[in-house]
């Protein structure tokens, strides 16, 4: 490393935050950028690991100390060449990812983690202001054509891995834009979509293509893309969401998250709403679910002009540092708080729905809950138990669930091409080919709800398997083989 103590004469340094009070009034990203000095400054504080675990801790295996390093040499050039031979958008998951290498950093046994999100962010923004990432068409065509089914993270990243390698693919999307979840799933106070659109037009000028309003399995016939296309890849995310069943739930105002977040991207692009406002505005709101869709819609509210925002988990408040139970480099079970949460929201846990109210012209009124204890029963597995005299009225004209989904949407092209399900419901796969030959499925879609990193990866991964099961072989860069490449520079 450039500087091989400064773990130990630099301490981490965030990115600032615009002002709480100021940024709930726009959809603008919330971030402050740092210094370029003081981007070296973070960097240096990567170690000289023996055994650098942020690698197994990145799902897409990034070599996060060579980057650093780059970093910290101004060797900005550099630093993109290393980043874009494992993370084909380091611009996304240097802005959403929940950075479980950060989690994984060697430092974090006993110190706080190297900004290592915030670094690859500054790599990619530095690199387009540079020039340094351009279009970059392939110099021969194999003649294949591929079809990719969804644009979001899992098919943008299965796209250019797959036209990377000469073949001729055309991107599948349902929705009126480019992005699928990132366009529409993720606010854009955590991703600006004037990102993705730059990202976009970089691929259209390497000669991929997109064509929107094209639901495959409604308007696009599936069948059709299999005979007409080589290969399929699809990669429509786990779209089905999981719903509430109690009482109450038909009543006017109780909606799913993810028709809550879609609507408010549209009216920020400019876009008119035709299908009925669900709006904060001047409503008591509660918000279903404690992970990050929850937070986002908690923002979203808050920017909305809510009168509330109280958002409520059905597991027990975690703790605010490891236990012994969870040591690193695992996953932290430990409190977040995000920039949604510090700019107003009443957080509580461990708290069973037990039915939605509402008047006389099926309005939502209030949602009666109850305190829960979770523990372990008798057989062994987690279970909760309500707390007698705590069943009480939370008051809201809004009720969004943010609880997850359960996989695949189950009609349209699953049915059309009779897919195979695991028993998760997701599209069962074997090397991320399905049950008919010569389709395949990645991110989401295949291995259930996920992280973003994880659905990039799953792209790349599953164009690797395509290219090889066109090409009887493949160029194309893998996760194990960048792990090898690691451990024999070691």
């Amino acid at each position: 490393m450039g500087q091989v103590d400064g773990f130990m004469k630099y301490n981490r340094e965030n990115p600032p935050l615009r002002d709480p009070k100021e940024r709930v009034k726009d959809y603008k990203e919330v971030y402050v950028p740092l210094e370029k000095e003081k981007l070296k400054t973070n960097a240096a504080r990567c170690m000289d690991c023996g055994v650098p675990f942020c690698h197994n801790g990145c799902p897409l295996g990034n070599n996060i100390p060579d980057f650093n390093d780059a970093v910290y040499r101004g060797s900005w050039e550099e630093a993109i060449q290393i980043l874009s031979s494992t993370n084909n958008f380091p611009e996304f998951t240097g802005r959403i990812c929940p950075a479980p290498c950060e989690a994984s950093c060697v430092l974090s046994i006993n110190n706080k983690p190297v900004t290592i999100e915030y670094i690859e962010k500054s790599i990619a923004e530095t690199a387009f202001e540079k020039g340094y990432i351009k279009a970059n068409p392939p110099y021969t065509r194999t003649g294949k054509r591929v079809a990719v089914i969804g644009s979001g993270p899992a098919g943008l990243a299965a796209a250019a891995q797959l036209n990377k390698a000469g073949h001729w693919v055309t991107v599948f999307e349902r929705s009126d834009r480019v992005g699928g979840l990132l366009r529409y799933g993720i606010p854009d106070f955590k991703l600006e979509k004037s990102v993705i659109e730059r990202r976009v037009r970089l691929m259209e000028q390497e000669g991929i293509i997109f064509r929107t309003n094209a639901h495959v399995g409604v308007n696009v016939s599936a069948q059709h893309l299999q005979k007409k296309f080589d290969a399929v890849v699809i990669c429509g995310g786990a779209s089905a969401p999981r719903d509430l069943p109690i009482p109450g739930r038909s009543l006017k105002g109780v909606h799913f998250a993810m028709e809550f977040l879609p609507q408010q991207n549209k009216r920020v692009a400019g876009d008119k709403i035709f299908s009925g406002d669900i709006l904060a505005t001047g409503k008591n709101v509660l918000v279903i679910g404690g992970g990050d869709t929850g937070s986002d819609c908690v923002g979203t509210s808050n920017r909305q002009g809510a009168a509330s925002v109280t958002q409520i988990e059905l597991l027990a408040k975690p703790p605010l540092q490891r236990t012994d139970s969870n040591p690193w480099p695992l996953w932290p079970m430990v409190l977040m708080t995000s920039s949604s949460h510090e700019e107003g929201v009443n957080r509580q846990w461990a708290i069973l729905t037990k039915e939605f109210l509402g008047d006389n012209n099926g309005r939502l009124t209030g949602l009666k809950v109850v305190d829960i204890k979770c523990g372990v029963n008798a057989q062994g597995k987690m279970g909760f138990e309500e707390i007698a005299g705590t069943e009480r009225v939370l008051p809201c004209e809004l009720a969004l669930l943010a609880i997850g989904f359960t996989g695949a949407e189950k009609s349209g092209m699953v049915e059309e091409l009779n897919l195979e399900l695991d028993e998760r419901t997701n599209i069962k796969t074997e090397n991320y080919m399905t049950s008919q030959e010569g389709i395949f499925a990645a991110g989401d879609i295949r291995r259930g709800q996920s992280l973003v990193v994880w659905a990039i990866s799953e792209g790349r991964e599953a164009a690797r398997a395509v290219d090889t099961w066109l090409m009887g072989s493949s160029n194309l860069e893998s996760k194990d083989e960048s792990f090898l490449n690691m451990a024999k520079i070691a």
